[in-house]
Protein backbone atom coordinates (compact mmCIF):
# COMPACT_ATOMS: atom_id res chain seq x y z
CA UNK A 1 0.00 0.00 0.00
CA UNK A 2 2.77 2.25 0.71
CA UNK A 3 4.72 1.45 -2.21
CA UNK A 4 1.57 2.31 -4.55
CA UNK A 5 1.21 5.58 -2.62
CA UNK A 6 4.63 6.67 -3.17
CA UNK A 7 4.32 5.74 -6.38
CA UNK A 8 1.55 7.86 -7.15
CA UNK A 9 3.12 10.48 -5.70
CA UNK A 10 6.70 10.39 -8.15
CA UNK A 11 4.27 9.82 -11.26
CA UNK A 12 1.59 12.74 -10.11
CA UNK A 13 4.91 15.03 -9.14
CA UNK A 14 6.17 14.58 -12.32
CA UNK A 15 3.08 14.87 -14.16
CA UNK A 16 2.77 18.03 -12.66
CA UNK A 17 5.98 19.57 -13.23
CA UNK A 18 5.66 18.25 -16.90
CA UNK A 19 2.22 20.70 -17.26
CA UNK A 20 3.91 23.63 -16.20
CA UNK A 21 6.54 23.30 -18.33
CA UNK A 22 4.49 23.01 -21.09
CA UNK A 23 2.88 26.22 -19.91
CA UNK A 24 6.53 28.12 -19.29
CA UNK A 25 7.35 26.90 -22.77
CA UNK A 26 4.26 27.95 -24.88
CA UNK A 27 4.41 31.21 -22.77
CA UNK A 28 7.56 32.06 -24.04
CA UNK A 29 7.52 31.06 -27.41
CA UNK A 30 7.47 33.00 -30.25
CA UNK A 31 6.11 30.68 -32.79
CA UNK A 32 2.63 31.47 -31.18
CA UNK A 33 1.21 34.00 -29.43
CA UNK A 34 -1.83 35.32 -27.38
CA UNK A 35 -5.37 32.78 -27.43
CA UNK A 36 -3.76 30.93 -30.12
CA UNK A 37 -0.80 30.11 -27.55
CA UNK A 38 -2.96 30.23 -24.19
CA UNK A 39 -5.25 27.38 -26.34
CA UNK A 40 -2.16 25.09 -27.08
CA UNK A 41 -0.72 25.38 -23.09
CA UNK A 42 -4.40 24.60 -21.89
CA UNK A 43 -4.59 21.53 -24.43
CA UNK A 44 -1.69 20.48 -23.67
CA UNK A 45 -1.77 20.41 -20.10
CA UNK A 46 -5.46 19.01 -19.76
CA UNK A 47 -4.36 16.03 -22.23
CA UNK A 48 -1.13 15.10 -20.91
CA UNK A 49 -2.78 14.37 -17.32
CA UNK A 50 -5.45 12.98 -18.39
CA UNK A 51 -3.79 10.18 -19.60
CA UNK A 52 -1.15 9.99 -16.41
CA UNK A 53 -4.34 10.74 -14.51
CA UNK A 54 -5.97 7.53 -16.05
CA UNK A 55 -2.83 5.77 -16.60
CA UNK A 56 -2.28 5.79 -12.92
CA UNK A 57 -5.64 4.74 -12.28
CA UNK A 58 -5.45 1.46 -14.19
CA UNK A 59 -1.82 1.19 -12.99
CA UNK A 60 -3.12 0.17 -9.56
CA UNK A 61 -6.79 -0.79 -10.21
CA UNK A 62 -7.12 -2.88 -13.22
CA UNK A 63 -3.96 -3.75 -15.42
CA UNK A 64 -0.23 -2.27 -14.86
CA UNK A 65 1.04 -2.54 -18.21
CA UNK A 66 -1.60 -0.42 -19.74
CA UNK A 67 -1.25 2.16 -17.06
CA UNK A 68 2.28 1.71 -17.76
CA UNK A 69 1.68 2.48 -21.62
CA UNK A 70 -0.80 5.52 -20.45
CA UNK A 71 1.66 6.77 -18.37
CA UNK A 72 4.16 6.85 -21.00
CA UNK A 73 2.01 8.28 -23.99
CA UNK A 74 1.09 11.40 -21.46
CA UNK A 75 5.02 12.55 -20.91
CA UNK A 76 5.32 11.74 -24.89
CA UNK A 77 2.84 14.28 -25.32
CA UNK A 78 4.75 16.97 -23.08
CA UNK A 79 7.52 15.67 -24.94
CA UNK A 80 6.53 17.07 -28.23
CA UNK A 81 5.95 20.69 -26.53
CA UNK A 82 9.47 21.17 -26.24
CA UNK A 83 9.08 22.12 -30.15
CA UNK A 84 7.74 25.21 -28.36
CA UNK A 85 11.17 26.18 -27.17
CA UNK A 86 13.47 28.97 -28.55
CA UNK A 87 16.23 26.94 -27.92
CA UNK A 88 17.41 25.18 -30.73
CA UNK A 89 18.58 21.84 -29.09
CA UNK A 90 14.89 21.55 -26.87
CA UNK A 91 13.72 22.45 -29.96
CA UNK A 92 15.20 20.00 -32.51
CA UNK A 93 14.36 17.24 -29.69
CA UNK A 94 10.99 18.18 -29.55
CA UNK A 95 10.80 17.83 -33.41
CA UNK A 96 12.50 14.71 -33.19
CA UNK A 97 9.73 13.11 -30.94
CA UNK A 98 6.38 14.46 -31.55
CA UNK A 99 5.45 11.20 -33.22
CA UNK A 100 6.39 9.32 -29.75
CA UNK A 101 2.40 9.69 -28.29
CA UNK A 102 0.84 8.43 -31.94
CA UNK A 103 3.17 5.48 -31.76
CA UNK A 104 2.31 5.03 -28.43
CA UNK A 105 -1.74 5.45 -28.94
CA UNK A 106 -1.08 2.71 -31.82
CA UNK A 107 0.44 0.22 -29.24
CA UNK A 108 -2.02 0.73 -26.24
CA UNK A 109 -5.43 0.29 -28.33
CA UNK A 110 -3.67 -3.01 -30.23
CA UNK A 111 -2.69 -4.37 -26.90
CA UNK A 112 -5.93 -3.57 -24.68
CA UNK A 113 -7.25 -5.02 -22.52
CA UNK A 114 -4.57 -8.25 -22.61
CA UNK A 115 -1.83 -5.57 -22.63
CA UNK A 116 -0.02 -8.08 -25.15
CA UNK A 117 0.25 -7.80 -28.95
CA UNK A 118 -1.81 -10.72 -30.03
CA UNK A 119 -0.06 -11.33 -33.49
CA UNK A 120 2.41 -10.78 -36.39
CA UNK A 121 0.26 -8.15 -37.70
CA UNK A 122 -0.15 -6.06 -34.51
CA UNK A 123 3.52 -6.22 -34.13
CA UNK A 124 3.96 -5.63 -38.00
CA UNK A 125 1.73 -1.90 -37.82
CA UNK A 126 3.90 -1.39 -34.28
CA UNK A 127 6.92 -1.47 -35.98
CA UNK A 128 5.61 0.29 -38.95
CA UNK A 129 4.91 2.76 -36.92
CA UNK A 130 7.99 2.73 -35.12
CA UNK A 131 10.13 3.11 -38.06
CA UNK A 132 7.84 5.92 -39.48
CA UNK A 133 7.73 7.89 -36.06
CA UNK A 134 11.19 7.48 -34.95
CA UNK A 135 13.85 6.40 -38.06
CA UNK A 136 12.52 8.30 -40.68
CA UNK A 137 11.62 11.79 -38.76
CA UNK A 138 15.29 11.78 -37.49
CA UNK A 139 16.44 11.34 -40.93
CA UNK A 140 14.31 14.22 -42.23
CA UNK A 141 15.72 16.47 -39.96
CA UNK A 142 19.48 15.44 -41.22
CA UNK A 143 18.61 16.58 -44.67
CA UNK A 144 15.72 19.34 -43.43
CA UNK A 145 16.19 23.22 -43.68
CA UNK A 146 16.87 25.17 -41.03
CA UNK A 147 13.80 25.39 -38.36
CA UNK A 148 13.05 29.42 -40.04
CA UNK A 149 11.74 27.24 -43.03
CA UNK A 150 10.09 24.28 -40.90
CA UNK A 151 7.97 27.11 -39.34
CA UNK A 152 7.70 30.72 -38.20
CA UNK A 153 9.65 31.82 -35.54
CA UNK A 154 11.36 28.15 -35.10
CA UNK A 155 14.86 27.92 -34.33
CA UNK A 156 18.03 26.29 -35.52
CA UNK A 157 18.07 22.43 -36.58
CA UNK A 158 20.16 21.07 -34.58
CA UNK A 159 20.36 17.67 -36.31
CA UNK A 160 20.83 19.17 -39.66
CA UNK A 161 24.25 18.26 -41.29
CA UNK A 162 23.73 18.22 -45.29
CA UNK A 163 21.06 20.48 -46.37
CA UNK A 164 18.67 18.67 -49.00
CA UNK A 165 15.81 20.50 -49.61
CA UNK A 166 14.81 17.50 -52.47
CA UNK A 167 15.46 14.74 -50.09
CA UNK A 168 14.37 15.88 -47.38
CA UNK A 169 10.49 16.72 -48.99
CA UNK A 170 10.81 13.13 -50.58
CA UNK A 171 11.30 12.02 -47.07
CA UNK A 172 8.68 14.08 -45.78
CA UNK A 173 6.03 12.80 -48.34
CA UNK A 174 7.14 9.46 -47.81
CA UNK A 175 6.32 9.64 -44.42
CA UNK A 176 3.32 10.93 -44.79
CA UNK A 177 2.47 8.36 -47.22
CA UNK A 178 3.14 5.50 -44.92
CA UNK A 179 1.60 7.33 -41.87
CA UNK A 180 -1.84 7.35 -44.03
CA UNK A 181 -2.08 4.09 -45.52
CA UNK A 182 -1.09 2.96 -41.93
CA UNK A 183 -3.98 5.00 -40.27
CA UNK A 184 -6.36 3.90 -42.76
CA UNK A 185 -5.49 -0.18 -42.47
CA UNK A 186 -5.27 0.16 -38.94
CA UNK A 187 -8.87 2.16 -38.59
CA UNK A 188 -10.12 -0.59 -41.04
CA UNK A 189 -8.54 -3.19 -38.49
CA UNK A 190 -10.39 -2.00 -35.68
CA UNK A 191 -13.67 -2.01 -37.31
CA UNK A 192 -13.31 -5.51 -38.41
CA UNK A 193 -12.22 -6.71 -34.93
CA UNK A 194 -15.20 -4.88 -33.37
CA UNK A 195 -17.87 -6.56 -36.01
CA UNK A 196 -16.58 -9.84 -35.70
CA UNK A 197 -15.92 -9.75 -31.80
CA UNK A 198 -18.21 -12.31 -29.15
CA UNK A 199 -20.00 -10.71 -26.93
CA UNK A 200 -17.15 -10.31 -23.87
CA UNK A 201 -14.59 -9.36 -26.30
CA UNK A 202 -17.20 -6.24 -27.84
CA UNK A 203 -18.04 -5.78 -24.08
CA UNK A 204 -14.67 -5.04 -23.03
CA UNK A 205 -12.90 -3.24 -25.92
CA UNK A 206 -15.41 -1.68 -28.37
CA UNK A 207 -15.11 1.80 -26.47
CA UNK A 208 -11.69 1.73 -27.11
CA UNK A 209 -11.32 0.52 -30.80
CA UNK A 210 -14.36 2.32 -32.15
CA UNK A 211 -12.15 5.40 -30.60
CA UNK A 212 -8.96 3.94 -31.93
CA UNK A 213 -10.37 3.85 -35.42
CA UNK A 214 -11.84 7.54 -35.01
CA UNK A 215 -8.38 9.09 -33.80
CA UNK A 216 -6.66 6.77 -36.79
CA UNK A 217 -9.40 8.02 -39.06
CA UNK A 218 -8.39 11.75 -37.78
CA UNK A 219 -5.15 11.23 -38.14
CA UNK A 220 -5.42 10.01 -41.83
CA UNK A 221 -7.90 13.36 -42.80
CA UNK A 222 -4.77 15.47 -41.04
CA UNK A 223 -2.31 14.03 -43.30
CA UNK A 224 -4.02 14.74 -46.20
CA UNK A 225 -5.31 18.06 -45.72
CA UNK A 226 -1.44 18.93 -45.23
CA UNK A 227 -0.46 17.18 -48.06
CA UNK A 228 -3.07 19.29 -49.96
CA UNK A 229 -1.87 22.48 -48.55
CA UNK A 230 -4.53 22.74 -45.70
CA UNK A 231 -7.45 23.71 -47.27
CA UNK A 232 -9.61 22.60 -44.60
CA UNK A 233 -7.61 24.81 -42.56
CA UNK A 234 -6.99 23.61 -38.86
CA UNK A 235 -10.25 21.86 -38.61
CA UNK A 236 -8.25 18.23 -39.04
CA UNK A 237 -5.77 19.07 -36.44
CA UNK A 238 -8.52 20.24 -33.43
CA UNK A 239 -10.42 17.16 -34.40
CA UNK A 240 -7.44 14.82 -33.93
CA UNK A 241 -7.29 16.43 -30.90
CA UNK A 242 -10.27 15.91 -29.39
CA UNK A 243 -10.15 12.04 -30.67
CA UNK A 244 -6.87 11.57 -29.21
CA UNK A 245 -8.25 13.13 -25.60
CA UNK A 246 -10.91 10.77 -25.42
CA UNK A 247 -8.76 7.60 -25.76
CA UNK A 248 -7.84 7.78 -21.97
CA UNK A 249 -11.40 8.63 -21.43
CA UNK A 250 -12.54 5.32 -23.42
CA UNK A 251 -9.59 3.75 -21.43
CA UNK A 252 -11.35 4.30 -18.19
CA UNK A 253 -15.02 3.81 -19.46
CA UNK A 254 -14.08 0.44 -20.49
CA UNK A 255 -12.57 -0.36 -16.86
CA UNK A 256 -15.31 0.81 -15.30
CA UNK A 257 -17.55 -1.60 -17.23
CA UNK A 258 -15.46 -4.65 -16.45
CA UNK A 259 -15.88 -3.35 -12.70
CA UNK A 260 -19.59 -2.80 -13.28
CA UNK A 261 -19.57 -6.42 -14.61
CA UNK A 262 -17.93 -7.83 -11.24
CA UNK A 263 -20.75 -6.66 -9.35
CA UNK A 264 -22.75 -9.27 -11.40
CA UNK A 265 -21.80 -11.62 -8.39
CA UNK A 266 -23.85 -10.10 -6.23
CA UNK A 267 -27.09 -10.34 -8.24
CA UNK A 268 -25.99 -13.99 -9.47
CA UNK A 269 -26.00 -14.84 -5.60
CA UNK A 270 -29.37 -13.18 -5.62
CA UNK A 271 -30.58 -15.76 -8.33
CA UNK A 272 -29.24 -18.82 -7.35
CA UNK A 273 -31.09 -18.32 -4.05
CA UNK A 274 -34.83 -18.06 -5.74
CA UNK A 275 -36.44 -21.16 -6.26
CA UNK A 276 -36.18 -21.67 -10.09
CA UNK A 277 -33.15 -20.52 -10.59
CA UNK A 278 -31.48 -21.61 -13.84
CA UNK A 279 -28.06 -21.95 -13.27
CA UNK A 280 -26.60 -21.70 -16.62
CA UNK A 281 -28.60 -18.42 -17.87
CA UNK A 282 -27.89 -17.07 -14.56
CA UNK A 283 -23.70 -18.05 -15.30
CA UNK A 284 -23.83 -16.33 -18.45
CA UNK A 285 -25.71 -13.34 -17.53
CA UNK A 286 -23.06 -12.91 -14.54
CA UNK A 287 -20.04 -13.48 -17.52
CA UNK A 288 -21.73 -11.95 -20.57
CA UNK A 289 -21.39 -15.09 -22.70
CA UNK A 290 -24.29 -16.09 -23.93
CA UNK A 291 -22.51 -19.59 -25.36
CA UNK A 292 -21.44 -20.46 -22.07
CA UNK A 293 -21.44 -24.35 -21.29
CA UNK A 294 -21.60 -26.47 -17.94
CA UNK A 295 -20.21 -29.54 -17.97
CA UNK A 296 -20.15 -31.41 -14.36
CA UNK A 297 -16.99 -33.91 -13.22
CA UNK A 298 -18.23 -38.01 -12.24
CA UNK A 299 -15.06 -38.88 -9.87
CA UNK A 300 -16.91 -42.69 -10.60
CA UNK A 301 -16.10 -42.53 -13.96
CA UNK A 302 -13.58 -39.22 -14.26
CA UNK A 303 -14.95 -37.77 -16.86
CA UNK A 304 -17.50 -34.87 -17.81
CA UNK A 305 -21.25 -35.01 -18.34
CA UNK A 306 -23.40 -32.22 -19.17
CA UNK A 307 -26.31 -31.64 -17.60
CA UNK A 308 -28.65 -33.99 -18.94
CA UNK A 309 -26.00 -36.63 -18.15
CA UNK A 310 -24.57 -37.16 -21.34
CA UNK A 311 -20.68 -37.15 -21.96
CA UNK A 312 -19.51 -33.68 -22.67
CA UNK A 313 -16.74 -32.79 -25.54
CA UNK A 314 -15.19 -29.39 -24.74
CA UNK A 315 -14.90 -26.84 -28.08
CA UNK A 316 -11.40 -26.20 -28.30
CA UNK A 317 -11.71 -22.53 -30.11
CA UNK A 318 -12.81 -21.90 -26.42
CA UNK A 319 -11.39 -21.00 -22.93
CA UNK A 320 -12.16 -23.59 -19.90
CA UNK A 321 -12.36 -22.93 -16.01
CA UNK A 322 -12.46 -25.58 -13.79
CA UNK A 323 -14.41 -24.79 -10.78
CA UNK A 324 -13.59 -26.71 -7.93
CA UNK A 325 -14.60 -27.04 -3.84
CA UNK A 326 -12.87 -28.50 -0.89
CA UNK A 327 -9.97 -29.30 -3.92
CA UNK A 328 -12.53 -31.34 -5.67
CA UNK A 329 -13.12 -30.73 -9.03
CA UNK A 330 -16.94 -29.65 -8.95
CA UNK A 331 -17.77 -28.16 -13.11
CA UNK A 332 -16.14 -26.78 -15.62
CA UNK A 333 -17.15 -23.82 -17.76
CA UNK A 334 -16.75 -23.46 -20.99
CA UNK A 335 -16.80 -20.01 -22.00
CA UNK A 336 -15.13 -17.00 -24.42
CA UNK A 337 -11.38 -16.62 -24.17
CA UNK A 338 -11.61 -13.05 -23.60
CA UNK A 339 -13.10 -13.88 -20.36
CA UNK A 340 -9.23 -14.75 -19.38
CA UNK A 341 -8.48 -11.20 -19.25
CA UNK A 342 -11.09 -11.10 -16.38
CA UNK A 343 -9.64 -13.63 -14.04
CA UNK A 344 -11.20 -11.72 -11.05
CA UNK A 345 -14.72 -11.97 -12.77
CA UNK A 346 -14.39 -15.39 -13.48
CA UNK A 347 -13.06 -16.76 -10.14
CA UNK A 348 -15.25 -14.43 -8.45
CA UNK A 349 -18.40 -16.21 -10.20
CA UNK A 350 -17.42 -19.96 -9.74
CA UNK A 351 -16.96 -19.02 -6.10
CA UNK A 352 -20.58 -17.71 -5.68
CA UNK A 353 -22.09 -20.33 -7.35
CA UNK A 354 -19.66 -23.67 -6.57
CA UNK A 355 -22.18 -24.84 -4.28
CA UNK A 356 -25.45 -24.58 -6.80
CA UNK A 357 -22.34 -26.28 -9.12
CA UNK A 358 -21.76 -28.83 -6.66
CA UNK A 359 -25.75 -29.36 -6.50
CA UNK A 360 -26.29 -29.26 -10.32
CA UNK A 361 -22.89 -32.26 -10.75
CA UNK A 362 -25.06 -34.27 -8.15
CA UNK A 363 -27.91 -34.03 -10.37
CA UNK A 364 -26.15 -34.35 -13.30
CA UNK A 365 -24.51 -37.74 -11.61
CA UNK A 366 -27.99 -39.26 -10.81
CA UNK A 367 -28.76 -38.42 -14.78
CA UNK A 368 -25.78 -40.11 -15.93
CA UNK A 369 -26.55 -43.39 -13.65
CA UNK A 370 -30.62 -43.40 -14.70
CA UNK A 371 -29.38 -42.90 -18.00
CA UNK A 372 -27.09 -45.97 -18.07
CA UNK A 373 -29.45 -47.96 -16.31
CA UNK A 374 -31.48 -47.46 -18.71
CA UNK A 375 -29.13 -48.91 -21.83
CA UNK A 376 -27.91 -51.76 -19.09
CA UNK A 377 -31.50 -52.99 -19.03
CA UNK A 378 -31.88 -52.59 -22.99
CA UNK A 379 -28.36 -54.55 -23.32
CA UNK A 380 -30.04 -56.96 -20.74
CA UNK A 381 -33.43 -57.58 -22.94
CA UNK A 382 -31.58 -57.76 -25.84
CA UNK A 383 -29.04 -60.26 -24.03
CA UNK A 384 -32.34 -62.02 -22.67
CA UNK A 385 -34.05 -62.21 -25.81
CA UNK A 386 -30.88 -63.56 -27.57
CA UNK A 387 -30.37 -66.50 -25.24
CA UNK A 388 -33.86 -67.65 -25.49
CA UNK A 389 -33.59 -67.70 -28.96
CA UNK A 390 -30.17 -69.92 -28.40
CA UNK A 391 -32.15 -72.32 -26.17
CA UNK A 392 -35.53 -72.35 -28.33
CA UNK A 393 -32.40 -73.07 -31.54
CA UNK A 394 -31.18 -75.76 -29.59
CA UNK A 395 -33.31 -77.79 -27.95
CA UNK A 396 -35.06 -77.88 -31.81
CA UNK A 397 -32.06 -78.67 -33.56
CA UNK A 398 -30.66 -80.99 -30.75
CA UNK A 399 -32.77 -82.80 -27.98
CA UNK A 400 -36.36 -81.94 -30.26
CA UNK A 401 -34.68 -84.14 -33.32
CA UNK A 402 -33.32 -86.57 -30.81
CA UNK A 403 -36.44 -87.53 -29.47
CA UNK A 404 -38.08 -87.56 -32.47
CA UNK A 405 -35.44 -90.34 -33.88
CA UNK A 406 -36.10 -92.43 -30.17
CA UNK A 407 -39.87 -92.43 -31.15
CA UNK A 408 -39.56 -93.52 -34.92
CA UNK A 409 -36.98 -96.21 -33.78
CA UNK A 410 -39.33 -97.38 -31.06
CA UNK A 411 -42.02 -97.38 -33.68
CA UNK A 412 -40.37 -99.57 -35.80
CA UNK A 413 -39.30 -101.78 -32.98
CA UNK A 414 -43.19 -102.17 -32.12
CA UNK A 415 -43.58 -103.06 -35.69
CA UNK A 416 -41.07 -105.71 -36.19
CA UNK A 417 -41.29 -107.40 -32.60
CA UNK A 418 -43.40 -110.18 -33.87
CA UNK A 419 -41.47 -111.01 -37.24
CA UNK A 420 -38.29 -110.16 -36.54
CA UNK A 421 -36.67 -109.98 -33.41
CA UNK A 422 -33.39 -109.05 -34.64
CA UNK A 423 -34.84 -105.78 -35.97
CA UNK A 424 -36.55 -104.98 -33.14
CA UNK A 425 -33.39 -105.32 -31.17
CA UNK A 426 -31.23 -103.32 -33.76
CA UNK A 427 -34.01 -100.31 -33.37
CA UNK A 428 -34.26 -100.77 -29.53
CA UNK A 429 -30.24 -99.80 -29.31
CA UNK A 430 -31.09 -97.30 -31.80
CA UNK A 431 -33.29 -95.19 -29.67
CA UNK A 432 -30.92 -96.31 -26.70
CA UNK A 433 -28.04 -94.32 -28.36
CA UNK A 434 -30.26 -91.26 -28.88
CA UNK A 435 -31.64 -91.06 -25.67
CA UNK A 436 -28.18 -90.84 -24.48
CA UNK A 437 -26.98 -88.26 -26.97
CA UNK A 438 -30.15 -86.55 -26.19
CA UNK A 439 -29.43 -86.65 -22.31
CA UNK A 440 -26.23 -85.24 -22.72
CA UNK A 441 -26.99 -82.34 -24.85
CA UNK A 442 -30.12 -81.49 -22.16
CA UNK A 443 -27.08 -81.43 -19.18
CA UNK A 444 -24.90 -79.71 -21.64
CA UNK A 445 -28.04 -76.85 -22.36
CA UNK A 446 -29.14 -77.00 -18.82
CA UNK A 447 -25.64 -75.88 -17.49
CA UNK A 448 -26.14 -72.99 -19.53
CA UNK A 449 -28.77 -72.11 -17.48
CA UNK A 450 -27.65 -72.84 -13.82
CA UNK A 451 -24.96 -75.39 -13.77
CA UNK A 452 -25.37 -78.93 -11.77
CA UNK A 453 -22.22 -78.69 -9.65
CA UNK A 454 -23.28 -74.84 -8.83
CA UNK A 455 -27.06 -76.34 -7.49
CA UNK A 456 -25.44 -79.63 -6.23
CA UNK A 457 -21.88 -78.54 -4.44
CA UNK A 458 -22.13 -74.67 -3.81
CA UNK A 459 -20.07 -71.84 -5.83
CA UNK A 460 -16.36 -72.96 -4.27
CA UNK A 461 -16.91 -76.17 -5.98
CA UNK A 462 -18.22 -74.92 -8.83
CA UNK A 463 -15.16 -72.24 -9.38
CA UNK A 464 -12.82 -75.42 -8.53
CA UNK A 465 -14.89 -76.99 -11.69
CA UNK A 466 -14.21 -73.75 -13.75
CA UNK A 467 -10.65 -73.94 -13.14
CA UNK A 468 -10.20 -77.15 -13.89
CA UNK A 469 -11.97 -77.24 -17.29
CA UNK A 470 -10.02 -73.96 -18.41
CA UNK A 471 -8.05 -73.59 -21.52
CA UNK A 472 -5.69 -71.48 -19.85
CA UNK A 473 -3.81 -72.63 -16.57
CA UNK A 474 -5.50 -71.56 -13.82
CA UNK A 475 -5.67 -71.49 -9.96
CA UNK A 476 -8.25 -70.89 -7.51
CA UNK A 477 -8.39 -69.40 -4.30
CA UNK A 478 -12.03 -69.40 -2.48
CA UNK A 479 -12.55 -68.33 1.10
CA UNK A 480 -16.59 -68.16 1.18
CA UNK A 481 -17.50 -68.05 5.07
CA UNK A 482 -20.99 -66.47 4.52
CA UNK A 483 -23.98 -67.72 2.71
CA UNK A 484 -24.08 -66.55 -1.01
CA UNK A 485 -28.10 -65.99 -2.39
CA UNK A 486 -28.23 -69.10 -5.39
CA UNK A 487 -28.72 -65.76 -7.92
CA UNK A 488 -25.67 -64.22 -6.68
CA UNK A 489 -23.90 -67.27 -7.08
CA UNK A 490 -24.72 -67.76 -10.79
CA UNK A 491 -23.94 -64.40 -11.45
CA UNK A 492 -20.48 -65.28 -9.78
CA UNK A 493 -20.27 -68.34 -12.00
CA UNK A 494 -20.80 -67.03 -15.35
CA UNK A 495 -18.55 -63.51 -14.67
CA UNK A 496 -15.45 -66.48 -13.68
CA UNK A 497 -16.16 -68.25 -16.87
CA UNK A 498 -16.42 -65.66 -19.25
CA UNK A 499 -13.34 -63.81 -17.84
CA UNK A 500 -11.17 -67.25 -17.82
CA UNK A 501 -13.03 -67.84 -21.70
CA UNK A 502 -11.49 -64.17 -22.85
CA UNK A 503 -8.22 -65.23 -21.13
CA UNK A 504 -7.92 -68.08 -23.79
CA UNK A 505 -9.65 -66.28 -26.86
CA UNK A 506 -8.27 -63.04 -26.71
CA UNK A 507 -5.70 -62.35 -23.72
CA UNK A 508 -3.72 -64.87 -25.24
CA UNK A 509 -3.15 -65.54 -21.81
CA UNK A 510 0.05 -68.22 -20.04
CA UNK A 511 -1.75 -68.42 -16.67
CA UNK A 512 -4.76 -66.97 -14.39
CA UNK A 513 -5.69 -66.58 -11.16
CA UNK A 514 -9.32 -66.75 -9.33
CA UNK A 515 -10.10 -65.52 -6.11
CA UNK A 516 -13.46 -65.54 -4.16
CA UNK A 517 -14.12 -63.84 -0.65
CA UNK A 518 -17.27 -63.09 1.53
CA UNK A 519 -16.23 -60.12 3.53
CA UNK A 520 -19.30 -57.85 4.81
CA UNK A 521 -22.37 -59.28 3.28
CA UNK A 522 -20.48 -58.61 -0.28
CA UNK A 523 -18.65 -61.37 -2.32
CA UNK A 524 -15.87 -60.04 -3.53
CA UNK A 525 -14.44 -61.96 -7.00
CA UNK A 526 -10.17 -61.20 -8.73
CA UNK A 527 -9.93 -63.11 -11.93
CA UNK A 528 -6.33 -62.03 -13.00
CA UNK A 529 -4.63 -63.17 -16.02
CA UNK A 530 -0.93 -62.81 -17.61
CA UNK A 531 -2.40 -61.64 -20.92
CA UNK A 532 -2.21 -58.71 -23.90
CA UNK A 533 -4.33 -56.43 -21.56
CA UNK A 534 -6.21 -53.71 -23.74
CA UNK A 535 -9.49 -54.86 -22.38
CA UNK A 536 -12.80 -52.38 -21.73
CA UNK A 537 -16.25 -52.79 -21.25
CA UNK A 538 -17.24 -51.37 -24.87
CA UNK A 539 -20.80 -51.54 -25.84
CA UNK A 540 -20.89 -54.81 -27.73
CA UNK A 541 -18.42 -56.72 -26.02
CA UNK A 542 -18.36 -59.83 -23.38
CA UNK A 543 -17.00 -57.64 -20.68
CA UNK A 544 -19.92 -55.30 -21.26
CA UNK A 545 -22.46 -57.95 -21.02
CA UNK A 546 -20.74 -59.20 -17.74
CA UNK A 547 -20.69 -55.46 -16.14
CA UNK A 548 -24.88 -55.21 -16.92
CA UNK A 549 -25.53 -58.48 -15.00
CA UNK A 550 -23.22 -57.15 -12.11
CA UNK A 551 -24.99 -53.58 -11.82
CA UNK A 552 -28.32 -55.56 -12.35
CA UNK A 553 -27.40 -56.83 -8.79
CA UNK A 554 -26.25 -53.94 -7.19
CA UNK A 555 -22.67 -54.59 -7.93
CA UNK A 556 -19.59 -53.50 -9.36
CA UNK A 557 -17.01 -54.38 -12.38
CA UNK A 558 -13.69 -52.69 -12.25
CA UNK A 559 -11.38 -53.42 -15.05
CA UNK A 560 -8.14 -52.68 -14.93
CA UNK A 561 -5.96 -54.05 -18.24
CA UNK A 562 -3.25 -51.96 -19.32
CA UNK A 563 -1.95 -52.78 -22.62
CA UNK A 564 0.68 -55.43 -22.55
CA UNK A 565 0.12 -55.82 -18.86
CA UNK A 566 -2.22 -58.78 -18.75
CA UNK A 567 -6.30 -57.63 -17.52
CA UNK A 568 -7.68 -57.89 -14.02
CA UNK A 569 -11.29 -58.24 -13.06
CA UNK A 570 -12.43 -56.93 -9.77
CA UNK A 571 -16.35 -57.75 -9.05
CA UNK A 572 -17.75 -56.88 -6.08
CA UNK A 573 -21.79 -58.59 -5.66
CA UNK A 574 -23.97 -57.85 -2.76
CA UNK A 575 -24.85 -60.85 -0.57
CA UNK A 576 -27.48 -59.15 1.77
Amino acid sequence: MLRTVLRTALWGSLAFVAGLGVIALVGQSRQEAGAEAAMSAVLGVTVGWAYIGSGLVSWHRTSRRIGAVLVFIGFAWFATYLAYSNNSGWFTLGTALEDGYLIGVIYLILVFPRGALSGWLDRALVLAALVLGAVVEVGWLVFADSGSSVCGGCPRNALQIVRDDALAEGILQFQRSAALVISVFTAVLFVRRIRRATLPVRRAVAPVLWTGGAFCAALALTIVNDVAGEPLGPAPNFMRGLVFAAVPIAILASLVQRQLARGAVAQLVVELDGPSADLRESLSRALGDPDLQVAYWLPDTSTYVDAAGQPFAPDNDRATTMVQRDGQPVALLVHDAALQDEPELVNSVCAAAAMALENERLRADLEARLAELRASRERLVRATEAERHRIERDLHDGAQQRLVSIALSIALAEATLENSSTTAASALAAARDDLTVAMGELRTLSQGIRPAVLMERGLGAALDDLVRRSVVPATADTRLTDEVPAEIEAAAYFVVGEALTNAAKHARAGKATVTAETRDGRLLLRITDDGVGGASARDGGGLRGLADRVEGFGGTLTIHSPAGAGTTLTVELPCA
